[in-house]
């Protein structure tokens, strides 16, 4: 235990670039191989849209990474947060720190993108995105990311997260994010058997539905359990979703990065006034 904590404490950016464009290749050549969609568009246009908001993810979180470490530190000195309220051993703390970080850093604040107006609106450029797969997991607005960095931060100070732990946590969500948004089709007894623990491919999928209800179901990003939990969770036919958003079908709005950055300044499109 004591070179996992020593590795993830010091771990390199080098290796935390492996892990994101590493597990983005891999993913990428499963879809390639065994797909559940066999549509035809430019994937490498598709790729490109959703590289450039992966490098503006990562430019975010590098300016803001040195708030993050200042709250680990502090928790850690101060011994402040829910792990260090129980007595057990460190790897039970480290999973416990994983799991809050994961309901506050990723399902509340994904939960509360599809409640409030505001951050909606900057939510939309993830579920714009038509044709779903590996990329679509790092697709996200600038904004958005400073909100998902904040709440991660919120998760920290909750928890009482070590450095170490942050890692781990953020290395287990960039890959679980990877995989659940791909377009594999995984058997579906595999996929049973891993969503009892783990946000699957089949169970992700239905969240990027063009339209409510369905869009509003299975928010998790890492666990399952979350939507089990609180009553979010929704099982549904995948080869009858299409993807998208309802409000934001026009190729300008799904595929032009420029006008894509203005969509949370502009005005508020309601599904209301499709009907």
């Amino acid at each position: 235990m004591d070179q996992v904590i020593s590795y993830f404490t010091e771990i390199p950016s080098t290796h935390r670039s492996i892990i994101l464009f590493g597990g983005l290749a891999f993913f990428m050549l499963i879809e390639n191989v065994v797909p559940l969609f066999k549509t035809q568009y430019k994937k490498g246009q598709h790729l490109g849209l959703n590289l450039f908001f992966t490098f503006t993810t990562v430019l975010v979180n590098l300016s803001m990474a040195f708030a993050l470490y200042v709250v680990s530190l502090w928790v850690a000195e101060y011994e402040f947060g829910i792990i260090h309220l129980i007595n057990a051993p460190i790897l039970v703390k480290m999973i416990l720190a994983v799991m809050l970080l994961d309901l506050i850093g990723a399902w509340l604040i994904h939960f509360l993108e599809h409640r409030i107006k505001v951050l909606w609106m900057f939510h939309t450029i993830h579920h714009s995105d038509q044709h779903v797969d590996a990329s679509t997991a790092n697709r996200h607005h600038p904004g958005e990311s400073v909100f998902r960095f904040l709440f991660t931060c919120l998760a920290v100070f909750i928890s009482g997260a070590e450095v170490w732990m942050i890692m781990v946590y953020q290395s287990l969500s960039v890959i679980l994010s990877q995989f659940n948004h791909s377009n594999i089709n995984l058997p579906i007894w595999l996929d049973n058997g891993l969503k009892l623990l783990f946000v699957t491919p089949h169970m992700h999928r239905v969240h990027h539905h063009y339209k409510r209800p369905l869009s509003d179901k299975n928010f998790g990003n890492i666990f399952s359990l979350w939507d089990r939990l609180f009553r979010t969770y929704v099982v549904y036919d995948n080869s009858k979703l299409e993807y998208g958003l309802d409000t934001y079908m026009d190729k300008e709005d799904h595929s032009n990065i420029i006008k894509m950055l203005k969509i949370p300044f502009q005005a508020y499109r309601s599904p209301d006034d499709l009907d």
